[in-house]
Formats: C-alpha cells, sequence, structure tokens
C-alpha cells in the first residue's frame, strides 16, 4: 500500500492571465482558503493571438503550452465532459486523494476551448454546465467549487 504523507497538490491551469482585479481577488480569495487543505496553484499558460489564427489552430497552439504542465490525474474542462454535483465531484477528489494520488490538474482552456490533445491527455473530462461563462469567471466559479470540494471532504462547515 502507498501512503501519502504530505498534503495533495492541487494545480488549475488555465490560458491567459486574468485582467479585472475583482475576479482575480476572489481568485486570490479561494487559493488562500485552499491552503489549508492542498497544495494550490494556478498555473497561467500564454493565450494566443486568434485574430491571425482559426479557432482550431488557437486551440492547437494553446494546447501545446498546457501539455507540459499536466501532472498527476488530469481532468480537462470541456462542454461536452460528465457533469457532477458538488457532493460527486468531492467524492471524486477524496477517492483520488485516499487511494493515494499525490496530484490532481484541472485544465481550464481558453476562449475557443482545448485542442484535442489536450482531452486525450486528460484522464477525463468534466463540464460544469451546459452554459457558457467567460473564462475569467469560470477560473473564478472553479476554484470555488475545489474549495467546497475540500470542506466537504473534510466536513467543514460551508457547504450547504
Amino acid at each position: 500500500m502507498i501512503f501519502w504523507w504530505g498534503m495533495i497538490k492541487v494545480n488549475l491551469v488555465c490560458v491567459g492571465k486574468v485582467k479585472e482585479k475583482y475576479f482575480l481577488s476572489g481568485i486570490e480569495e479561494y487559493a488562500k482558503r485552499l491552503q489549508r487543505f492542498c497544495e494550490f496553484s494556478v498555473i497561467e499558460t500564454p493565450e494566443e493571438n486568434a485574430k491571425n489564427l482559426s479557432e482550431n489552430a488557437t486551440r492547437e497552439r494553446e494546447g501545446q503550452h498546457i501539455l507540459p504542465k499536466l501532472r498527476g490525474a488530469v481532468f480537462a474542462l470541456a462542454i461536452e465532459g460528465k457533469k457532477y454535483s458538488s457532493e460527486q465531484f468531492a467524492a471524486k477528489i477524496k477517492k483520488l486523494k485516499d487511494g493515494g494520488t499525490g496530484e490532481i490538474t484541472f485544465v481550464i482552456g481558453g476562449s475557443y476551448g482545448l485542442s484535442d490533445d489536450v482531452k486525450q491527455k486528460a484522464d477525463e473530462l468534466i463540464s460544469f454546465s451546459d452554459m457558457t461563462f467567460p473564462h475569467t469567471l469560470f477560473r473564478l466559479m472553479f476554484a470555488e467549487q475545489i474549495y467546497r470540494a475540500f470542506t466537504i471532504i473534510e466536513g467543514v462547515t460551508y457547504h450547504k
């Protein structure tokens, strides 16, 4: 049996930078809260200038920046992925954590989504909703869901 003695690492790999201060401060708040449960980091990769490229070429170039950042159990956020309730998502993370997985990476693509290469490297595709969100807002929303999952796992009063 493998024992994991340290905290699990959770990476959030995202295309582009957050420019809006209100989104950035929210993401930083959840990152700070998550430190009690895991080693959380946001890893930003370059956003391509889509004016000169097709949507597919943009996804492919952004994917080339993402691929070297994929570590541990990889979950790509894609509209065609599996949907989870907050409790199911927490159970998924708990199962990985309890099973000795030392690192989880979640991937949020740019405005045109993720390349097929990134999706194929992922262990699973996860869908947050059938709706479309700006990727900076989604980054904040997903950071909150990761925090919510850990509060559910640890029995901390937050999730209702």
